[in-house]
């Protein structure tokens, strides 16, 4: 088994969704509405956008590219962890998607203590 730290950000998606599968259903649909979220507000998020890593454009761009990926795929992304690890944890689309998982599990009631500890422990 390899260590925590050698894992990269697919490896670490797919040892999540295998211990916590009841718990990604929930977080593909908060997934979702924050990426429409992004795409609806895109006008005004471009006008507040200030110190960020990456641009606007490209912000709205991740939130496309997760949008069509969380509609035209939900059964799989739910079900697999290949899926799920492969779809939303490759290159720029983990910045993404774990800007929100982060986010979810800082914000969100009711979210599994363990789940918690979980995104925490492989992605903080």
């Amino acid at each position: 088994m390899q260590t925590l730290k050698s894992l990269n950000n697919q490896e670490k998606a797919k040892l999540m969704h295998n211990l916590f599968v009841g718990e990604i259903p929930a977080f593909l649909e908060f997934l979702k509405e924050q990426a429409t979220v992004v795409q609806n507000n895109s006008e005004e998020l471009k006008v507040n956008w200030s110190g960020q890593m990456f641009g606007a454009d490209f912000w709205i761009e991740l939130a496309g590219e997760i949008l069509k990926k969380t509609t035209a795929n939900a059964k799989e992304l739910k079900k697999s962890a290949n899926a799920f690890s492969d779809q939303l944890f490759d290159g720029y689309l983990a910045v993404f998607t774990i800007h929100v998982l982060t986010f979810y599990a800082d914000n969100e009631e009711n979210v599994n203590e363990k789940f918690k500890t979980a995104i925490s422990l492989f992605f903080k």
